[in-house]
């Protein structure tokens, strides 16, 4: 059984998305005032407008869903770019600064800080807080879009990550399929049970050990279960050297030395780390929630546990804004407004296994049917999401002290985490 643990969400502070965008704050502001946020109106302008929308990749199936729902009962008009995630950054970037952003926007959730802090997103807090139902929405994104009180974006696509086991090899291994693991201990106790079926190509467990992004996805939920945090308030020093952390190490390079972890999980830089579990040859596994609706076969869901049991996830995903360079506010925010509401948020992300973004929709008609689907969207008001300053050289940069550290503890078996831990907190403090 989950314990679902209400956790406050601290403020979030702003990272650095990439080289690519330092200095625009320079260029943040256009010689074309958009229209004040006092002037949008509650529901916007549906007047038949063309409007722009940017998203990336991995949220192409959910983008489509909503824009193409939207087009179909509004007289404007969204028309959706869907860009590559490995440019997406740098092509947010160069348009920023040429003034170019389309009237929408989405962004990966650790990036909306410092977009937000550049710029790059229009003031809705008017249209937020005129929202009868804004104590439902989630309230990570909500806060990744704030600054100085003043708020810029609303949830697009939310991404959990969530503890996934196939249901059939559970069986197999003689585990309940119907019972989540309780804790990291149990967890690795049937990962190895499945490693002990001897199956030609199935293997226990499998994660990205060359994936910092994949690694802050699934195992900081493992030490906020366990009612610890990973970073200080405000973003500048790592805790990861505490017990908690060191026992998700202990238990990981426990499993790695006994086998049961797929052994391309060593050099798995991210394009593929779920392949293995998807095609059905690892038994259990931290697993992103979106691809619930893809996952071919029988499995059960729970949240993250960590040490001594709890459950929490990493709330991930995209939020999305009104960009700088839109003369289309009113119009924009008529997609925003009706992309929050039962309409979009029950009759097409629900509808299509997705996750909802408001905690009074969690326990919908579609999500009622399949009890994993209450469980995600309830998980979704209990996880976090971690940002500090300078997040992605700490955590998510090819050989990022993050990495340094988890290859180091895992791999290796290394007694290093407290040096490994303070280079992290050096890249936060520069």
């Amino acid at each position: 059984m989950i314990n679902h643990r209400r956790r406050g969400l601290r403020a979030l502070t702003a990272i650095v998305a990439a080289t690519t965008l330092v200095g625009l704050a320079g260029c943040a502001a256009n010689d074309d005032t958009p229209p004040a946020a006092e002037d949008i109106g509650p529901e916007g302008v549906d007047d038949g407008t063309t409007l722009t929308l940017w998203t990336r990749a991995p949220l192409e199936k959910q983008a489509n869903l909503l824009v193409d729902a939207y087009n179909a009962s509004h007289e404007n008009q969204v028309e959706l770019t869907v860009v590559p995630n490995d440019d997406y950054v740098a092509k947010v970037g160069a348009a920023a600064g040429s003034g170019g952003l389309p009237d929408l926007f989405a962004a990966d959730i650790v990036y909306v800080p410092n977009w937000v802090e550049q710029g790059l997103f229009q003031d809705i807090s008017a249209q937020i807080d005129g929202l009868d139902f804004k104590d439902q929405i989630n309230q990570g994104h909500l806060s990744a879009g704030t600054s100085d009180g003043k708020e810029h974006i609303l949830p697009f696509v939310l991404d959990l990550s969530m503890l996934f086991w196939n249901k059939e090899l559970f069986a197999e291994a003689g585990l309940d399929p119907e019972s989540a693991p309780a804790n990291l201990t149990e967890f690795a106790e049937a990962a190895k049970k499945i490693q002990a079926l001897g199956k030609d190509g199935v293997y226990g467990t499998a994660t990205g050990l060359n994936c910092g992004g994949c690694l802050v996805f699934t195992w900081f939920p493992s030490v906020w279960a366990d009612g610890d945090e990973v970073l200080s308030d405000d973003g500048t020093e790592s805790l990861l050297a505490s017990d908690t952390a060191k026992a998700v190490y202990d238990t990981w390079n426990d499993l790695w030395e006994s086998g049961a972890v797929l052994p391309s999980s060593q050099d798995e830089a991210g394009p593929t780390w779920t392949a293995a579990f998807t095609e059905g040859n690892v038994g259990l596994m931290f697993y992103p929630a979106t691809l619930l609706s893809s996952t071919p076969f029988d499995v059960g869901v729970a949240g993250i546990p960590g040490p001594d049991g709890g459950a929490s996830t990493f709330v991930g995903g995209d939020g999305i804004g009104i960009s700088k360079d839109s003369d289309k506010a009113a119009q924009a925010w008529s997609f925003l407004n009706w992309m929050m509401s039962e309409d979009a948020q029950v009759e097409v992300l629900a509808k299509n296994d997705d996750v909802v973004s408001r905690s009074d929709f969690a326990n919908n008609e579609y999500a009622a049917k399949d009890p994993r689907l209450v469980t995600i969207n309830e998980v979704a008001g209990q996880g976090d999401t971690p940002v500090a300053m300078n997040f992605q050289q700490a955590f998510n940069a090819p050989g990022s002290p993050w990495l340094t550290l988890v290859r180091n503890a895992v791999l290796q078996g290394t007694d290093t985490v407290d040096a490994d831990n303070d280079e992290i907190t050096a890249i936060l403090q520069q």
